[in-house]
Formats: C-alpha cells, sequence, structure tokens
C-alpha cells in the first residue's frame, strides 16, 4: 500500500515498515509518536519514475516481452497441446464458444496468477534484495548468474527440469479447473526458456520494493505470453495447420539470449568506470546486431525471415552507433562542489542561489540528470555563472555526514535535488524528486532567479 508522505509515497513491508531501506538511507531513527511508523527509510527511484506514459511504455515493452517468449522454443510446444487440450473440449464436451471463452480466460489467468504471485514475492523481499544491490560484488553475481542463463539459451549447454515435474504439468483435469491448472502449469514445462529472461524481471522488480507494481509487471509479462494461446484455445477448432518449427525458433532463442546480456550489463553499469559506462553496452549492443543480423546461420521457410534478421542486426547496429556518437558529442558537464557550510554561507553573503544535488550511482534517474540535463550547454552556462552546484554523493551508506545532510534537508530518497535561495532558505516549491529534462530544469533556475532579483 502507497502511504503519502509530504511529497512522494512510501510503500509498506509486510510488517508495516516503510519501504525505502533497500538503498539503504536511514531517514528518521527518532522515537514513533502515535500513528508513526520507524525503521531506516530509503527510497525506490525507479519505481518513481514508472508514472505516466513511462509506465505505459514500460508496460508495453513487457507486453511485447511476453509475446516474444510464445516464439522460444520451450513455450512453443504448447501450442499445439493447447490446441489439442481445447480443440478436444469443443468437440467431445460441445463447449459453446461462451463457455470455450470462459475456459480460455481460466487458462490465461493461471498463467497470470502463477507470474504474478512471483512478482509480488520479488517485490516484498525487495528490501534484502535491494539493500544487497548496492554492494559491487552482488551486483557482479548478479550479472554473471543473468549471462550464465543467456549462454544456456545460446546453446552452450541446455537447461532441463526433472522429468516428474514436466509429467505433473502435462496431466489433464476436467472442467473449469482444468483450463486453470493447465495455465497454473505452463510456467513449469516453459521454466528452461523463459526462467532466465523472467530472472532478470524478478531482480529488477525487487529493486523497486512495491508489490503493487510487481504483481502489475508480471501480470502484464502473463498477459503477453498467454494472449496468443487464448487465442488458439477459443479457435482451436478451427485452426487446420500451424507454422512450422525450424531454425527461426533458435534464432528467437538467441535474441532472448542478448536481452539477458544487456540486462546484465544494466546491472553491472553503475559500478562501472565511466568509459566502461559507455563502451560496454556499445559492445554488447555491435556483437548482438552483427550476430543476429549476419553471423547466425539458422535459416527458415519463410522469405521475411532473412529481412527479419536484417532489420534487428541494423537496429541493434544503429543503437551502438547513436550511443558512441551522443557520448562523444557531450560537452563539458556542470562543475560540482562538495558540500560544504563555508561554500553555502558565501553563496549566500553574496546573494548567489545554491542547488544541492542528492545522487547516487545506483539511482537511474541520478544517472539521466547526470548525462542529459547537467550536460546541457545552457544549463551548464547558467550553473557557473549564477548558482553553486553542491553534489552530495550517497552511493555508499553509513558517511556521518551525508547521514546528517539527509536528515537535515528531509531526503527521502534519490533524486532530489533541493534549491535554496539567496536568503539561505529553501524554496520547496521547487524541489524536485525524479528527472527533469533540460528545458523544464532551466525553468526551475529561472525560478531561482527570480528570488534573487526580487531580494536585490
Amino acid at each position: 500500500m502507497a502511504v503519502s508522505l509530504g511529497y512522494k509515497n512510501v510503500y509498506r513491508d509486510p510488517y508495516g515498515f516503510p519501504k525505502w531501506q533497500e538503498h539503504g538511507l536511514p531517514i528518521d531513527s527518532s522515537p514513533a509518536g502515535p500513528g508513526t511508523t520507524t525503521g531506516t527509510a530509503s527510497v525506490t527511484p525507479d519505481s518513481r519514475s514508472l508514472q505516466g506514459w513511462a509506465m505505459v511504455w514500460t508496460l508495453l515493452g513487457i507486453f511485447a516481452g511476453g509475446l516474444a517468449l510464445n516464439l522460444t522454443p520451450c513455450v512453443y510446444p504448447m501450442i499445439p497441446i493447447t490446441v489439442s487440450f481445447f480443440g478436444g473440449r469443443a468437440d467431445r464436451e460441445k463447449t459453446s464458444q461462451i463457455r470455450l471463452i470462459a475456459h480460455g480466460l481460466c487458462y490465461l489467468m493461471g498463467l497470470a496468477v502463477t507470474n504474478s504471485t512471483l512478482g509480488v514475492i520479488a517485490a516484498l523481499t525487495g528490501g534484502l534484495m535491494g539493500g544487497m544491490l548496492q554492494n559491487p560484488i552482488v551486483l557482479a553475481a548478479v550479472a554473471g548468474v543473468l549471462v550464465i542463463f543467456a549462454t544456456s539459451l545460446f546453446g552452450l549447454w541446455e537447461l532441463r527440469l526433472p522429468g516428474a515435474l514436466t509429467r505433473m504439468a502435462g496431466k489433464s483435469y476436467s472442467g473449469y479447473f482444468g483450463s486453470l491448472f493447465m495455465g497454473l502449469t505452463l510456467g513449469v514445462v516453459a521454466a528452461p526458456c523463459i526462467g532466465p529472461f523472467v530472472l532478470g524481471l524478478l531482480t529488477w522488480v525487487a529493486g523497486m520494493g512495491n508489490p503493487w507494481l510487481g504483481f502489475l509487471v508480471f501480470f502484464t509479462l502473463s498477459i503477453g505470453l498467454g494472449l496468443p494461446l487464448f487465442v488458439l484455445a477459443i479457435f482451436s477448432g478451427q485452426l487446420q495447420r500451424l507454422p512450422r518449427a525450424g531454425g527461426w525458433m533458435n534464432w528467437v532463442r538467441m535474441l532472448m539470449g542478448w536481452v539477458l546480456v544487456g540486462m546484465a550489463v544494466y546491472f553491472i553499469r553503475p559500478v562501472l568506470p565511466d568509459v566502461f559506462r559507455v563502451g560496454l553496452p556499445v559492445a554488447v549492443a555491435l556483437a548482438a546486431g552483427l550476430h543476429l543480423g549476419w553471423l547466425d546461420k539458422n535459416q527458415a521457410g519463410s522469405r521475411a525471415f532473412p529481412w527479419l534478421k536484417t532489420i534487428v542486426g541494423t537496429a541493434c547496429l544503429v543503437m551502438a552507433t547513436f550511443w558512441i556518437t551522443s557520448w562523444a558529442m557531450k560537452g563539458p558537464g556542470v562543475d560540482w562542489h562538495s558540500y560544504s557550510e563555508q561554500i553555502i554561507s558565501e553563496s549566500i553573503s553574496r546573494d548567489k542561489p545554491v542547488i544541492i544535488d542528492f545522487y547516487a550511482d545506483w539511482c537511474t534517474p541520478c544517472r539521466e540528470f547526470e548525462e542529459v540535463t547537467f550536460h546541457h550547454p545552457e544549463v551548464v552556462r547558467q550553473a557557473e555563472d549564477d548558482f553553486t552546484m553542491i553534489k552530495v554523493d550517497v552511493t555508499r551508506a553509513g558517511n556521518p555526514l551525508h547521514e546528517r545532510l539527509l536528515s537535515k534537508y528531509d531526503i527521502k530518497g534519490v533524486p532530489t535535488i533541493v534549491f535554496i535561495g539567496p536568503d539561505g532558505k529553501e524554496r520547496k516549491d521547487l524541489r524536485l524528486v525524479d528527472f527533469l529534462p533540460p528545458e523544464a530544469f532551466l525553468s526551475h533556475m529561472a525560478g531561482l532567479k527570480s528570488a534573487s532579483s526580487q531580494k536585490q
């Protein structure tokens, strides 16, 4: 449940405590009064950034990922099983179209319940996992596991389930429960292919610490995974033939492997040196494009398959080129000062407003601020001429000065940007707690400068 505390939401863990602890930012350890809670507090920057259109596009991407999982070798065999199950039910039980739709919905909901439960569990345990994700060793381990699973999708080794589990999942039950059970157990049968992809998504959801968002993410994934099977279930009696299996399925499997490699880079990137933060994603995109587009020798009967490979390979190369070009053309950034009471006092005495950026390497919106907004030429110019820019890096917890500043400025998490006027008082109406593009940030700077002009 989301509880409003001032300007943002705090998600409570199963014991009722605020769910900000995954990034380890202690905020308030004072005794609690009536109706309050205590404990360590931190932020879930990614979950706060998933709002509005960002949420819509993210869920659409996850839905598309669920659709793509249907083309992996482990899920594709479930298609004829689904057709056989529902087609036989329609013939045997003379099921009406309405009842067949009800059976299909039970099938789809069974799949959604299984995966959504995984998402909620991951989010509820996200405090422990998220706190561990500050540790470079843990980040390296997570990335390593994702790469190992990716090598399985590349065909270097096979992940197989015990035969007993597969046989249990393949058992047939009658009635609506039979359709529900098929959906519940589809995840078991498909685990060798979708398991690695779901593992990366679970890690991401756990870092958010929001059980409702975790449910929504995996429910969306499940709908994407189950929707084609639902359609096949409804029209199973009218299907005469299915696309033939072939090399194209192995190509899709390797595509998902490269997705996992990309997720591994995403997790390890915050602790890499600046050069590797840019170079590693570019290298992965180049390698994926060359492999999927031209080096892979898998073939299919469809004439569209070679075009598909070329399009995907070209898209990866364009993406890599865009990243490296953007990095090469990026001008100088804002010149930051470390926090000092003396610097702030001198700025106030000169009627110069102060901007304090509370930042962490593992915070995606923080890095977006740094790479986009704080490298914009006009933002850099105004920051140099008219403001004192201070950065407080809270990537590592436990610094006494940082703990004092977090308490002093009532920082609930990162990113948080504090705007202090020439009178030494914070302009709380300007405070930022999420990414803002350069044009909008310039408006905040103008609002702070106007206060300075009025004082003069």
